[in-house]
């Protein structure tokens, strides 16, 4: 990877509330005092207000006892010499504030500070934006008492709120409330996002998400070695290439998708015109000999074969031309997608199990994680929140992030983790974090085009986690291009202009 490249991805790193915490205090140890370091962050949050109110107005800050709080205590300050009204309430006696909070309280002065027992309800009524600085990312238990009570009437008040680091209440390392959350319709965040600007229900409480630069040298990252990115192509982009000048279709791979039988057979064909639209230079469905005909009908640049069972799968193989795999949309569900799926894993080529070939394996686990052990190249499971559970039973209640993680250590594959928030993770913990796949998504067959596209990817010869994350962001770039009411008939072709636009900018 170049150094810019290594620069572009260092840019999208996410950290979580501890990695944050430490990148502030080795900035510190290197000599910028952490004053300074909260004076711009309150800059940047003043700068937020001014934004959504730029004749002035009456402002709520309400803060909290850490530096979260400090950082309210400076944009109020700001705010006041800009002309602002302000109105600043603690949680908590000012005589608890320490530090650079305690520094921050005492520049701003006590006379806009409101009593702890104020009627919070009338002062939301005649404010006109409210700032959330009552707690940062580093949230780790539910909210209760007169903390859970002010959430719940500023959400209720219907006031435009800009948060401070992430809405009160989610917690910054996992995106889940704790309890209660502010819905914000800003945050401002300082250096790096963190993972519960991403995540959901954390994602929908944020509202945009300005990050600002507060004097963090990058060079901490090198240090922290963060292993959470958001999804993104610089993440990925300099793994990928287009065809080349003087070129070939066998330069760019033979991709193999196995269908089910003769009423499934769409799945299988709608992930072998995304692999073929994804650049994969050829593209074959396997068929069961009762299925061939009804591929026949539909099938034009995509080939097609007659495979008969298991056998069949590793005799077809066996041609070390076909690189890449996909079995599972529409295969079927039991003993004969069992003993696919490892012929398959057995082959030596890479491979993507979705759908039914994960759940084939909900009874016998750990079957399949030898498997995928014992494969020769990479492989990418691909399930939705329902298949993960069936294979990670004992995962499933874990934060999305942490789940995909332990599930990608466990079996040794890269795990796509589908939803609004698809985590892609890969044994020994880096993880991409997803966020552009609009709502429309969510409908039958999306998920075969996402199996196909990485599955084109991998033919490719891009390492898996590379191949599932822009897999993930293509997949997510052709729905919002393709807009609302798609099928997913649209997203192959809307996929053309998504990757134009890529080589356009490469």
């Amino acid at each position: 990877m170049s150094a810019a490249a290594d620069n572009e991805r260092a840019g999208l790193a996410l950290l979580t509330p501890t990695e944050m915490g430490r990148a502030d205090q080795l900035t510190i140890d290197a000599g910028t005092p952490g004053i300074e370091l909260m004076e711009r962050a309150g800059s940047l949050v003043a700068d937020a207000v001014r934004r959504k109110e730029p004749s002035g107005g009456r402002v709520l800050i309400l803060c909290g006892p850490g530096n979260n709080g400090g950082d309210g205590f400076v944009a109020a300050r700001l705010l006041k010499s800009a002309g602002y009204e302000i109105d600043v309430w603690l949680l908590g006696q000012p005589d608890r504030l320490a530090g650079d909070a305690r520094l921050a309280f005492e520049a701003m002065g006590t006379e806009d500070v409101l009593a702890e027992d104020a009627d919070i309800e009338m002062e939301l009524n005649r404010c006109t934006v409210v700032v959330d600085a009552l707690f940062g990312a580093g949230l780790d238990r539910p909210l209760k008492g007169q903390a859970l009570g002010v959430v719940e009437k500023v959400n209720a008040a219907k006031c435009p709120v800009v948060s401070v680091d992430l809405p009160s209440g989610i917690n910054g390392a996992s995106g889940k409330v704790m309890g209660a959350a502010i819905k914000a319709q800003e945050t401002v965040t300082f250096f790096r996002l963190k993972p519960g600007h991403l995540l959901a229900p954390g994602r929908f409480h944020c509202g945009p998400v300005v990050c600002g630069q507060i004097g963090i040298p990058a060079a901490v990252l090198t240090e922290i070695s963060p292993k959470a990115f958001w999804n993104a192509p610089a993440l990925w982009q300099d793994c990928w290439r287009g065809p080349r000048p003087g070129g070939h279709k066998y330069d760019r791979g033979h991709a193999v998708v196995f269908s089910g039988g003769m009423t499934t057979t769409g799945a299988a064909r709608l992930a072998a015109g995304a692999a073929l639209r994804a650049g994969a230079g050829l593209v074959t469905v396997g068929s069961p000999p009762n299925a061939v005909l009804a591929h026949a009908a539909h099938l034009t640049a995509v080939m097609l074969q007659s495979v008969d069972g298991a056998d069949g799968i590793s005799a077809m193989l066996s041609d070390p031309r076909l690189n890449a795999a996909l079995i599972g949309p529409g295969f079927g569900v039991g003993e004969a997608c069992r003993a696919a799926t490892e012929a398959i894993l057995n082959a030596g080529c890479a491979s993507v199990l979705d759908a039914d070939a994960l759940t084939s394996f909900e009874n016998e686990p750990d079957q399949l994680f030898r498997a995928i052990d014992d494969a020769s190249d990479e492989v990418v499971l691909t399930p939705h929140a329902g298949e993960f559970a069936r294979l990670f039973p004992d995962l499933a209640s874990m934060d999305k992030l942490a789940a995909a993680r332990c599930a990608a250590d466990r079996s040794q594959a890269v795990i796509v983790l589908k939803g609004a928030d698809t985590v892609i993770a890969a044994p020994g913990g880096v993880a991409a974090l997803n966020d552009n796949a609009p709502p429309w998504l969510a409908t039958a067959g999306s998920g075969d085009v996402l199996a196909g596209i990485v599955t084109g990817l991998l033919a490719q010869a891009l390492p898996a986690f590379e191949a599932a994350s822009m897999g993930v962001w293509l997949h997510g770039a052709a729905g919002a291009a393709a807009g609302p009411g798609l099928i997913a008939e649209d997203l192959c072709p809307a996929l053309r202009k998504v990757i134009g636009d890529l080589v356009d900018k490469s």
